[in-house]
């Protein structure tokens, strides 16, 4: 059944900060509703726009929490946990890179930061479940991707292992989620060990098939991949409970392709772009996700190496909202219909 998608919305990662108004949840709230938008999509490891343990030990404090942005005429669209979801898995030669993402207490010792980041998830169900929301936002980790283009050639059963321990790591969590009524939305992001469709078939049969195993839908990294995002919705639509509106552009050239070189941002063949300002198909994308039924919120990310933030903010609400499309509740050609006749019908049936 074809249902209107939800937006537009934003998620406040890339606008936080340490100076008005983007410093505290009140403040970046009117910033954002004076701009058109209806929903936020807010990270919890930003301490200065939520308190995740607050949220999840108390229904009191979720439900006051969620009437401050309700005053902005706002609501909650999810939230997030991809810098602590990615450290669910984290192989050691990335352990110094992500070492920053957890607090300093368990800096330098693999084993009790995952502890840190699983409990970190477990708040997230409780806190999603106390403010009424019904999907999460994450990253899976990766305990692989340092074997994506591999030589030598990856050991037989290697992958199988890791998405063996992987889905060992995740199921536990899925389950508390499914306690909470919430499903886990995992962003398909190069760097992670769920970067695709095949990534992502994979650990779902590891972790069982497990219901609240859903995707985060953001066509720019599958267009930096060369993958058709077009088809990826008509294949994995059933999974698909959030999207990521964001844009994104590739022009490979004779001296740099799909891996960029090592170069800046700026000047790599792949590059993400404000809306409307890179190559992705969202007329393509708004026109599939409500065909299958899609009725979740439309965020905007914004990263760009480009424009600044806030011009990228101020144009991506109407953005979404002119690419939103009210479902139809009759067809075209009612007009010239009739009546359901069961005797015309055999009379033209020849019968």
């Amino acid at each position: 059944m074809m249902k209107t998608i939800k937006g537009p919305a934003i998620f406040l990662a890339q606008f936080a900060g340490d100076e008005a108004p983007y410093n505290s949840i009140e403040s970046i709230c009117e910033w954002v509703s004076s701009l058109g938008y209806l929903g936020i999509q807010i990270p919890t490891w930003d301490s200065r726009l939520i308190d995740l343990e607050k949220v999840a030990s108390s229904k009191t404090y979720a439900d006051e929490y969620k009437g401050k942005i309700a005053e902005c005429g706002l609501v909650i669209s999810e939230l997030s946990t991809h810098l602590q979801g990615q450290l669910i898995a984290v192989n050691p030669a990335y352990d110094a890179m992500f070492d920053g993402f957890a607090p300093t207490n368990v800096r330098g010792n693999s084993k009790a930061r995952t502890e840190w980041a699983t409990n970190q998830l477990k708040l997230a169900a409780k806190a999603s479940e106390n403010l009424g929301l019904s999907a999460h936002a994450s990253f899976s980790g990766a305990l692989m991707w340092h074997t994506v283009y591999p030589w030598p050639q990856r050991p037989g059963g290697l992958v199988e292992l890791g998405f063996k321990e992987l889905a060992a790591r995740w199921v536990p969590i899925l389950d508390v989620f499914d306690a909470s009524g919430v499903d886990v939305c995992f962003e398909l992001h190069p760097g992670e060990d769920l970067h695709d469709g095949i990534t992502f078939e994979r650990f779902l049969e590891a972790a069982g098939n497990h219901k609240r195993a859903n995707i985060l839908y953001d066509p720019s990294h599958f267009l930096l991949q060369q993958l058709d995002y077009l088809q990826f919705i008509d294949i994995y639509h059933e999974r698909i409970r959030m999207f990521h509106v964001k844009d994104a552009e590739f022009n490979p050239t004779g001296r740099s392709g799909v891996y960029g070189g090592y170069q800046g941002w700026v000047d790599r063949p792949g590059r993400f772009r404000s809306l409307g300002d890179g190559q992705v198909d969202f007329v393509g994308i708004f026109s599939k996700l409500t065909q299958y039924g899609y009725d979740g919120w439309a965020v905007l990310e914004w990263e760009c190496c480009i424009k600044h933030p806030e011009q990228g903010a101020a144009e991506g609400a109407p953005f979404i909202e002119d690419h939103i499309i009210r479902v139809t509740e009759k067809a075209f050609d009612d007009f010239a219909g009739q009546k359901p006749d069961d005797n015309l019908n055999r009379k033209i049936l020849g019968l």
